[in-house]
C-alpha cells in the first residue's frame, strides 16, 4: 500500500485545479443563466408582438361595426386617430426629453409619415372594409412589401434576388384567389382600389423608414404621426374632400346591440394607442426584423376577430389566397437586399 503525501507544491497544484473547476463551473452556470434569461425575454417579447398584432387586427372589426350604423369611413378615421394621438400626446413629449433639435430635423419625415403611411392607409382601408370584409381587405393592403419591389425593379431595372421573385409570384397569385374572379364572393372594384390604397400608402412608410433618424424616439413618430394625420383627415373634412358622418345610433358586434361609444373608445385606446405602445415594446425586446413577422399574424387575428365580431368569414378560396399572399410577403421580407426588409432593420412600427 502507497501512501501519497501532498508536499506544499502538490497542495498548491490541486488548489489551483480545484480553483479552475470551480472558474468553468461558474462561467457555465452563468452562461445558463444568460442563456434562460435570454429565451425568457424573447418569450416575453413574441407575447406582447402577439398582443400588439391583436389589439391592430380589432381595429377593422371596430371600424366595420361603426360603417353598419351610418359613419361614413373618414369619420371613423379621423375618431380613431385623432383620439390615440390625445392619449399619447404627453408621452410623446416625455419621451422627446426636450430634444426638439431632433424633432425639428425630422419634422418633414413625421409629416410624410402622419399624411401618407397613417391617414392615407386608414382612409383606404376603411374605405375598403365598406365594399369587402375586413380579413380580405387587410390581405390586399399586405401586399406593401410585393408592389414595393415591383417599383423598384420597374425604376432600377435590377432583377431582385430569386427569393424576393418567387415571393412575389406566390402573392400575386394569392392575390387572384383572394379576389375569387369567378367566385360567388367576387369583391367589388371600387373595394379593391380603396385597399390598394392603403397598400401603397404602407409601402410609402418602407421607403420613409430609410430616412428615419435613429435618434428620434419611436414613440414621437408614432404620436406625431397621429397629430400630423389627425389634422390631415380634420381639414379634408372641412374642405368637403373626405366625408365626415357621425352617428349615435347602436352599432351590432356579437349578434348584440351595444352603444357607440363602444368601438369608438375601443379603436382609439386598443387598437391604436395600447397597439403602438405594445408594439414598440415588442420591437425593443425582439429587435424590428422578428418583431415584423410576428406583426404578419394580425391578418389571422383580424380574420378570426370578424369572424367572431361580425360573423364575417372569407371564403375557402380567399383563404388560400390570403395564406398565399403571407407566405409570399415573408419571403419578400426575408430577403435582406429588399427594401421592405431594410426598413425592418430600423427601431420602428409598421403602421396600421
Amino acid at each position: 500500500m502507497t501512501i501519497t503525501q501532498f508536499t506544499p507544491d502538490r497542495k498548491k497544484w490541486l488548489s489551483r485545479g480545484h480553483a479552475h473547476i470551480m472558474t468553468i463551473s461558474s462561467t457555465d452556470t452563468m452562461t445558463t443563466d444568460a442563456t434562460r434569461l435570454a429565451r425568457r425575454g424573447q418569450a416575453t417579447g413574441i407575447a406582447i408582438a402577439l398582443s400588439s398584432a391583436l389589439m391592430f387586427a380589432l381595429s377593422g372589426p371596430f371600424a366595420k361595426s361603426l360603417l353598419d350604423a351610418g359613419w361614413s369611413p373618414g369619420a371613423a378615421v379621423l375618431v380613431r386617430i385623432g383620439g390615440a394621438a390625445l392619449v399619447l400626446l404627453v408621452p410623446t413629449i416625455l419621451s422627446l426629453r426636450g430634444r426638439w433639435r431632433t424633432l425639428r430635423r425630422s419634422s418633414k419625415v413625421i409629416a410624410l409619415y402622419g399624411t401618407i403611411a397613417i391617414a392615407g392607409a386608414q382612409v383606404g382601408f376603411f374605405n375598403a372594409v365598406s365594399y369587402m370584409s375586413v380579413g380580405v381587405a387587410l390581405l390586399i393592403e399586405y401586399l406593401a412589401p410585393v408592389l414595393l419591389v415591383l417599383l423598384v425593379w420597374a425604376q432600377t431595372r435590377r432583377r431582385p434576388g430569386v427569393r424576393t421573385i418567387v415571393g412575389t409570384v406566390i402573392a400575386i397569385l394569392g392575390m387572384v384567389l383572394v379576389l375569387d374572379l369567378t367566385g360567388a364572393q367576387t369583391v367589388h372594384p371600387i373595394g379593391v382600389a380603396w385597399a390598394l390604397l392603403a397598400a401603397v400608402s404602407l409601402a410609402t412608410y418602407f421607403v420613409l423608414g430609410t430616412k428615419i433618424s435613429d435618434d428620434l424616439p419611436p414613440l414621437v413618430l408614432a404620436g406625431g404621426g397621429l397629430v400630423v394625420g389627425t389634422v390631415v383627415v380634420g381639414l379634408c373634412g372641412v374642405i368637403g374632400l373626405l366625408p365626415l358622418a357621425f352617428s349615435a345610433a347602436d352599432v351590432t358586434m356579437l349578434s348584440l346591440q351595444m352603444s357607440w361609444l363602444v368601438p369608438i373608445l375601443s379603436l382609439a385606446l386598443i387598437s391604436t394607442a395600447a397597439a403602438y405602445v405594445t408594439g414598440i415594446l415588442a420591437t425593443a425586446k425582439l429587435g424590428t426584423r422578428i418583431a415584423s413577422f410576428v406583426g404578419l399574424s394580425e391578418v389571422v387575428f383580424a380574420v378570426l376577430a370578424s369572424w367572431l365580431l361580425l360573423a364575417e368569414l372569407p371564403g375557402v378560396l380567399q383563404l388560400l389566397g390570403g395564406l398565399g399572399i403571407l407566405i409570399g410577403v415573408i419571403l419578400v421580407r426575408a430577403d435582406t437586399y429588399t427594401p421592405a426588409a431594410a426598413t425592418t432593420r430600423t427601431n420602428r412600427v409598421t403602421p396600421r
